[in-house]
Formats: structure tokens, C-alpha cells, sequence
């Protein structure tokens, strides 16, 4: 106990020296050693991230976060959405919080959440289109002393430009402590389809109808979306270790041979919201699962995001994905919000039809 104590009191020195838990200015953090690393920024260092702009109210929303002023994160909502009879909220791994006494319980346990004592936020990357901001970074939580690493997109519908309407947070779970790897869909499905292809463009369609393409999907059209120096990752478990360069590259060129045993005859990835600004496209999904997918590989209906980044010739030279999935046999049912037999029930589709998006859809 005495040794957490002065732990944190040395914490707090530094972060008082430094003025600010925001990231601004100098590293608050500085000194401190990192004992649960996470690879988002690591992995990215010297690609080129395109601007971030510091004053949009996602920024304002992870650096209030971190530096635990609950008031400004409340501030940035209002209790209704505008033009919806429904509550602001704030949507995370472990639970949603609505209306403006939910987003202050939700601000005011986030460090207690996350065991910490302090903390600061890095921004890595920020993609802006349609009326929405895809904010990608690392909270660095000061714990014991010691710094853990948590990767987050930070997707955030907006209001008014200064102003937010819901902000939905992902990473996997094995950065959050006592979280199990169940997530219920955010969003519920149109229908039971993936998405119509057309909605996207360039690299970004020909890699999504090439993995939906029913009853298998194809690799080597996969593949020709990616560039030849194309990375997958950011959002790994806790504990993943970063390949050389050049294996990563060959790893994401063998990526859709190993999805081709199972997608999309047992899940399809069916996106709710698309950000794009003509390099990246950040898409928030739910799975769509067929009984065989039960059957063969105990897939389950679950919520994630997806980051695919465009190089200067159009060409996929990043894809950043979080999600649980393979994690299904690891859920504690006495932890999630439904029920095992609700969980299994939700999005469950006897089996995809052949092509690309040919269910028909019901008349009313």
C-alpha cells in the first residue's frame, strides 16, 4: 500500500509539473515506464497520418477524458439528440451511458475503470466526413506508477461542430480490466445483408465485395487492393509483439486466405456508418451470422470498427481492426448485458444467398 502511494504521488508530481494531462506541450508522462504497451502508435510511427485538428469536440472529448474534467466532458452534449426523441450518449465496451447523468457517471469512473490514478491521451489519426469524426489514439494511464496503454477509436456523431450528438468507443478487451469478450451489436441491422457495395469507392469497395462474395470469399481480389507494403494491426490484444516490416507486409498479403475458410458463409461484416475523407474509410460494424457459422465456429453477432487507409496511388497501405472475434469461447455469461441464448439469437441468418448483397428485401 505505502509503495502505490508513493508511486502515485510521484505520478502526480510529474503530471503537475508538466501543467496538463491533455497532451499538450510537454510529455505529463515523462519518466514514467511503460508496462502495458499497446501497438497503435508504435506501429504507425513515420506513416503519414494526415492533419489533426486539436479543437473538434472528439479531441476535446478524449483530452477532458483523460484529465478527469467531467464538467467539460458533459458540456460537450446535450440531454436530447436534436432531431431524435433519444438521449446524448456515450457507448463503450463496458456498458452505454445515456443522458447527461449517464455521461457524468460514465466521465467520472473512466480512470477508476481503467484502475488509474492519472492520465493523457495521444492522438494518432482523425478522419472527418459526413457529419461524423473517426479519432484513433492511445490513453496512457498512469497505474502504480507505471503507464498502460489502451488503443481506442473514438467515433463520434456530431451535433453542431462544436457539439456531440453519441460518441462509441472500441478496443479489445483485453485492455480493460474484468471485461469479457462480448459486445452487443450497437446498431441493428436494415437487414440481414451486407451492406450495398456501391456506398464505398475505389480500393475500399473491391476489398469489401471481395470478402462478401458469397459462399467464399476471394483472396487474390483481396489482395489486389493492398499495397505492396500494406500493414494490418493497431488494435491487437494485449501482449501482441510487432514483426519486422517486411513480415508484416507479407502477412497482409496472405490475410485473406485464412478469412477464405469462413467469410462470408459463416459471418458477414454488415457496416452501420462509413467516414470517409479519400484516404481513409472508417467503418463501425455488426456481424452477421449464419447457422453454420454457429455450428462450425461458435460465432456470435458482436459490434466492431475498421480503419482502411488509401496510399497516395489508391491502394489499401493500412487496415486496423477491432473486434473479439475468435474470442467467443471465452465469454463469462454472468458478466454480459443479454443473455447466452439472446446473444446467439441476434442477427441470425440461415445462410447467406450467392454474390454480393442479393437478398431481396421485405415489402410492408
Amino acid at each position: 500500500m505505502m509503495r502505490r502511494i508513493l508511486l502515485t504521488a510521484l505520478a502526480v508530481v510529474l503530471l503537475q509539473a508538466c501543467g496538463t494531462t491533455t497532451g499538450e506541450g510537454s510529455d505529463p508522462l515523462a519518466g514514467l515506464q511503460v508496462r502495458k504497451p499497446c501497438n497503435l502508435e508504435r506501429l504507425y510511427e513515420g506513416m503519414e497520418r494526415g492533419d489533426i485538428l486539436p479543437d473538434t469536440p472528439d479531441m476535446l472529448f478524449a483530452k477532458a477524458l483523460s484529465a478527469g474534467n467531467v464538467d467539460e466532458v458533459v458540456g460537450l452534449f446535450r440531454e436530447k439528440k436534436m432531431f431524435w426523441d433519444e438521449p446524448s450518449a456515450v457507448d463503450t465496451p463496458y456498458g452505454r451511458f445515456e443522458g447527461l447523468d449517464g455521461i457524468r457517471e460514465f466521465a467520472a469512473g473512466f480512470l477508476t475503470k481503467f484502475k488509474a490514478d492519472a492520465a493523457s491521451f495521444t492522438p494518432v489519426f482523425q478522419t472527418r466526413g459526413g457529419g461524423r469524426i473517426a479519432l484513433e489514439g492511445v490513453f496512457k494511464f498512469v497505474v502504480d506508477g507505471e503507464i498502460e496503454e489502451v488503443p481506442f477509436f473514438v467515433i463520434a456523431d456530431l451535433r453542431t461542430p462544436k457539439l456531440l450528438e453519441e460518441i462509441r468507443m472500441y478496443t479489445h478487451y483485453s485492455f480493460v480490466p474484468d471485461q469479457t469478450p462480448y459486445r452487443k451489436p450497437i446498431f441493428k441491422p436494415a437487414h440481414y445483408e451486407m451492406g450495398d457495395p456501391s456506398l464505398l469507392t475505389g480500393a475500399m469497395r473491391a476489398y469489401y465485395e471481395a470478402l462478401h462474395h458469397a459462399p467464399y470469399c476471394d483472396p487474390d481480389k483481396i489482395h489486389a487492393a493492398f499495397a505492396d507494403d500494406c500493414i494490418i494491426g493497431g488494435y491487437d490484444p494485449w501482449g501482441t509483439p510487432i514483426p519486422p516490416r517486411e513480415e508484416m507486409s507479407r502477412n497482409a498479403h496472405r490475410f485473406g486466405y485464412g478469412l477464405a475458410t469462413y467469410i462470408p458463409a459463416c459471418v458477414g461484416m454488415r457496416y452501420e456508418t462509413i467516414i470517409d475523407d479519400g484516404r481513409t474509410c472508417v467503418i463501425e460494424w455488426c456481424h452477421i451470422v449464419s447457422k453454420q457459422g454457429q455450428q462450425e465456429r461458435n460465432r456470435i453477432a458482436m459490434s466492431g470498427c475498421s480503419a482502411y487507409q488509401r496510399n497516395d496511388e489508391g491502394y489499401l497501405c493500412s487496415v486496423r481492426i477491432s473486434d473479439y472475434a475468435g474470442h467467443e469461447g471465452e465469454i463469462d455469461w454472468t458478466k454480459t448485458e443479454v443473455s447466452r441464448e439472446e446473444a446467439y439469437s441476434i442477427n441470425l441468418v440461415d445462410e447467406f444467398r450467392g454474390g454480393c448483397g442479393m437478398k431481396p428485401q421485405e415489402e410492408y
